[in-house]
């Protein structure tokens, strides 16, 4: 086994930063990172071979020429300067000699580029007598001093001998065709990614409890059949939840019929302490079908559309208030999205009853936090023990050890809650309140 350290660790956390995030990116990466390796490679090999062989063979043409020009020199200044001309007109070289004159003491260049290098080691060769070389003071001129024994030789060679024109070229293309192909691969890629990210985006409504349209099945075949998939299983999630909304309705139907022939046999039977027990379960099992068909209609198949939560809430919230319960509510303004607005008029129905039911000041928030909607209904009641308060979320699960339905409920409000909550892609759960009391958060993702 190998070991890994902390050091590595933290390399691997710094290169995952570095590295994309989207599929598109790391296509992108996948490709471009082969095409510049390819690029400095061949950049590399061609500096190395191409560039320096074809630079050192001009600078050696151009110091032949003047080892050249120095053998056949004449004595004679007029028959130097026609030499000069037939220099001039065939080899390119401005010649000129300066009688007398004498070469400083200075190194041949002051910083050697690979230009001056070649030329430098040609007319060491070829020449074999002190020079000078300036390669920077004139634009398209070099200028090349060389000592002999009456003066100084001054010649001028256009740049244009000493640099070969398709180191440009070359390098024009490779950045050209770099572009070229990150251009194709980018709108190739992104053609690919597109079926993907539609995939993604219905997923996610499906996720959030928002009916997505059936969208076209496009892309490779990985994708294709990634998506027909996900279309199966959609289609089979909808008649699971379909059949099982119907069954919770039609028993809960069904059940409602023999309860209002009980009410009405213990009606006639008189007022004893046993018909009075059986009235108590009667209206507890009336309680409980009306959660049943609560619950069936929570997972109905109402439309999602775009609703003002603050409206919504305030709508709740008051309908409390009308009841008694001493309620505030602190909202941002404008909280706009898609939801079922029966299901989770429920929803908060649900969880403000409930602190209503234990407590005695209740304070209702909503604000948007990070990529959601945070809800919070703080009350100053009794709370719940935190080890208990998963378990109030199962069905019936009642913490109120009484069978009095008025005062424990029938323990479906906060199983209904967290249902709606999760059907909208969000979640409910319970903490400690600031009012002393319990507090229930619900998230949605906006």
């Amino acid at each position: 086994m190998v070991a890994i350290h902390a050091d590595d660790d933290v390399a691997l956390s710094w290169l995952r930063q570095l590295l994309p995030r989207s599929l598109l990116g790391r296509s992108i990466m996948i490709i471009v990172t082969p095409l510049l390796l390819v690029q400095v490679l061949t950049t590399s090999v061609f500096y190395e071979t191409h560039w320096d062989t074809v630079t050192k063979r001009l600078a050696r043409g151009v110091a032949g020429d003047i080892a050249t020009i120095i053998a056949m020199m004449p004595e004679d200044p007029a028959q130097r300067q026609q030499l000069f001309d037939v220099a001039q007109k065939s080899m390119l070289l401005n010649i000129a000699f300066v009688p007398g004159a004498r070469l400083p003491d200075l190194p041949s260049t002051m910083r050697e580029t690979l230009v001056d290098e070649n030329l430098n080691s040609a007319l060491a060769g070829y020449v074999q007598r002190k020079f000078l070389t300036d390669t920077r003071s004139l634009e398209a001129i070099v200028e090349i001093h060389i000592q002999l024994p009456d003066g100084v030789l001054r010649v001028e060679v256009p740049r244009r001998r000493l640099f070969s024109s398709t180191t440009y070229l070359v390098i024009l293309w490779m950045i050209g065709s770099s572009l070229a192909l990150f251009s194709i691969a980018l709108l190739f890629m992104r053609s690919q990614v597109r079926p993907i990210r539609r995939l993604a985006s219905a997923v996610e409504a499906f996720g959030k409890g928002r009916d997505s349209a059936d969208f076209r099945i496009e892309g490779a075949s990985e994708v294709r059949q990634t998506a027909a998939a996900f279309n199966q299983m959609r289609d089979r999630v909808r008649r699971q939840i379909a059949q099982r909304t119907e069954m919770l309705a039609g028993v809960s139907h069904d059940l409602r019929t023999p309860l209002t022939r009980m009410k009405l046999a213990l009606a006639m039977l008189g007022e004893t302490s046993e018909v009075g027990d059986l009235k108590a379960d009667v209206s507890e099992m009336e309680k409980m079908v009306g959660g049943y068909l609560a619950f069936a209609r929570g997972e109905g198949r109402e439309p999602a559309v775009e609703s003002d939560l603050t409206d919504l809430l305030r709508d709740v919230v008051n309908a409390a208030a009308r009841e008694g319960a001493a309620i505030a509510l602190e909202a941002e303004p404008g909280l706009s999205l898609t939801l079922r607005p029966d299901a989770m008029r429920r929803c908060l129905a649900n969880l403000i009853g409930n602190a209503q039911r234990y407590a005695k000041a209740i304070r209702v928030a909503a604000g948007r936090r990070d990529d959601g909607i945070e809800m919070t209904v703080d009350d100053d009641g009794p709370g719940i023990p935190p080890e208990r308060r998963e378990d109030v979320f199962r069905p019936f699960f009642r913490l109120e050890p009484s069978r009095n339905p008025e005062t424990g409920g029938t323990g479906l409000g906060l199983t209904i809650a967290r249902d709606v909550a999760r059907s909208h892609g969000g979640d409910l759960t319970l903490l400690e309140s600031p009012l002393g009391g319990l507090r229930a958060r619900l998230w949605l993702p906006a």
